[in-house]
């Protein structure tokens, strides 16, 4: 045959050369942030409250709240997006599996009873009737196509990274879990603790309301006062009724969070409970270990690796291809025949297939597959670059929030010994009793900004533990 040749010519040279993978080689992700990887330290870190060392996982822990390290761990195992990246992971694992069948020979088996009726003639005959016969037949066949340019090993190797970035994607779900609920539960603390505040301001406030009535009735004040006091006992009446609302919302919010029905968790969270605050020093570890860290860099990083292995099948779908069948069949006129070893019938083909001329379609298909590749390497500069910015944004917003609590806390101390102070004057009848209360009602107010103020404190210490990438590892039933 005319293409003997050639076929021996690419079986000897893939036998002394081995299976060549064609395609750019994959060296790593690109460098998107030059320098940063090398630096100890971020440059937003606050050296009082933040050390190089390397953060824990666990980062919860450090709020020192087993309700919220519960429902944190509730979520992870429970929650229905936490499944869903699970089933994608799944889904991209066998995807891998079906790519690397590809390297076995396929073996497949048939049987058939085919019943021909044909004219006499076309067997051979003289007749000009008809003749008609049944056929028994078992067969084996399998088929193997050699991998001489690497085209397969490139699509497993896509198909891998593929794998792995859906891990690291379910990874990064869990990142942003745990900071959902750790800052929905610090809202609801929060929510609760303002609540026991307003509680006690709308006291203070029917306590004005009543002393401004007994004295325009006694006709020593004038109305004005009057309404101003059912003014402000109004506005807090406004916001009990928002703050009571908003957290029946958050604990429904924290139900949905960790995979159950609204208002699952009614009984667990209706009960106030202090706000947990984040400890003193907090480790962040350096920029090389956020790089490690943070999931959504280390799925940028696979997706840019399954693109580069993309390249190299699609060049590999242009070259050569050698394959090999073998078929085996038994088989004759009578049933008997598909187990006598006389009637076996086999037949080898080896086949050799390469496209010379397609138009310039494959061509432009690496083409495409390189710009594909271009977009997942920018996609990588721009979530390395991004989180870099996270993370020292986070920082920045952290170190200043403790000056804001610091000056809240002096805020409401000075508030305080203000009320204290106007208490004794009123004691001693030198002021209104509604002076005290009104300096009392001050009070109220800035530990209601106090409060805040923490809250703001921990939902900032939240989105640093986020920044870095903390929180990912998986329950051990799911790795």
């Amino acid at each position: 045959m005319a293409f003997r040749p050639l076929a021996i010519a690419l079986l000897a040279s893939a036998a002394l050369a081995g299976c060549t993978t064609v395609g750019p080689k994959y060296a790593g992700a690109p460098d998107a942030a030059p320098g940063a990887a090398a630096r100890s330290a971020f440059l937003r870190g606050d050296a009082a409250t933040t050390t190089a060392t390397a953060p824990s996982a666990r980062w919860w822990d450090a709020l020192n709240d087993p309700v919220l390290g519960s429902l944190i761990d509730k979520g992870l195992a429970n929650s229905p997006n936490i499944a869903a990246a699970n089933a994608r992971i799944a889904q991209a694992r066998a995807g891998l599996a079906a790519n690397k069948t590809a390297l076995i020979p396929t073996l497949n088996v048939s049987g058939a009873v085919p019943y021909i009726n044909v004219p006499s003639n076309i067997l051979g005959g003289n007749d000009t009737g008809r003749t008609d016969t049944t056929i028994y037949n078992v067969g084996f066949d399998s088929s193997w196509e050699l991998d001489l340019f690497g085209g397969t090993r490139s699509k497993i190797t896509a198909a891998g990274a593929r794998a792995e970035a859906a891990e690291a994607g379910a990874d990064d779900a869990r990142v942003t879990l745990s900071a959902e609920i750790a800052r929905a539960y610090v809202s609801l603390r929060a929510k609760q603790a303002v609540l026991a505040l307003l509680d006690q301001q709308a006291a203070i406030d029917a306590q004005l309301v009543n002393l401004a009535q007994q004295r325009l009735q006694g006709g020593t004040a004038p109305e004005q006062p009057l309404a101003q006091a059912r003014g402000q006992a109004s506005q807090t009446e406004g916001d009990r009724a928002k703050t009571r609302a908003d957290i029946t919302v958050l604990i429904d919010q924290l139900a949905v969070l960790t995979g159950q029905e609204p208002g699952a968790l009614d009984a667990t969270l209706t009960t106030p409970a202090p706000l947990p605050l984040p400890p003193a020093s907090v480790a962040v570890g350096d920029p090389a270990s956020l790089l490690r860290n943070r999931p959504d860099i280390r799925m940028a990083e696979r997706q840019l690796a399954a693109a580069n292995a993309d390249i190299g099948a699609q060049i590999a779908a242009g070259l050569p291809k050698i394959s090999f069948m073998g078929l085996l069949g038994l088989g004759g006129t009578s049933i008997g025949d598909v187990v006598d070893p006389s009637k076996i019938i086999g037949l080898a083909l080896p086949q050799i297939r390469w496209s010379l001329f397609d138009g310039g379609r494959n061509k432009a298909q690496v083409a495409s597959k390189r710009q594909a590749y271009a977009e997942q390497e920018a996609n990588y500069r721009n979530t390395v670059l991004t989180a870099l910015q996270d993370a020292e944004g986070s920082l920045t917003r952290f170190g200043s929030q403790r000056q804001v609590y610091g000056k809240a806390l002096d805020s409401q101390a000075q508030a305080a010994r203000a009320q204290a102070l106007q208490q004794q004057r009123a004691d001693a009848g030198t002021v209104a009793r509604s002076d005290a209360l009104s300096a009392q009602r001050q009070q109220v107010q800035a530990a209601q900004a106090t409060a805040a103020a923490a809250a703001e404190l921990t939902t900032d210490f939240i989105a640093v533990e986020k920044a870095l990438g903390l929180g990912w590892q998986a329950p051990a039933q799911d790795r």
